[in-house]
């Protein structure tokens, strides 16, 4: 399984995905056409935001790829427009990035 993880990644959850034997590339701004494409976002099976202003990334990954899973892992609002194309948002106060890699490496 591939990942691009958007944003800080402040809870480690990154390094919780690459635990579970996820392959992960980071893009640490924000995830624009550009970095999604060279991040391998046609290949890429997840796109995991950190951060809900990084929103304007879903709707942009959805047109490279169809069937990526969007995951959002943020205590911030996401915004309505992205809400409706997100696959999962997860407040981390509410579930440990562990548990959350180990759904998404399932």
């Amino acid at each position: 399984m591939k990942a691009i993880l958007v944003g800080p990644d402040r809870d480690g959850l990154g390094d919780a995905l690459e635990s579970e034997g996820v392959e992960v590339t980071r893009i640490e701004e924000f995830g624009n056409r550009p970095a999604l494409e060279e991040a391998g976002i046609t290949e890429a099976d997840a796109l995991v935001l950190t951060e809900a202003s990084g929103a304007t990334s879903i709707p942009i990954a959805k047109d490279l790829n169809d069937d990526v899973r969007v995951v959002v892992y943020a205590d911030d609002n996401l915004p309505d427009f992205a809400r409706g194309q997100a696959d999962l948002i997860v407040d981390p106060r509410l579930l440990s990035a562990d548990a959350v890699a180990e759904e998404l490496a399932s």
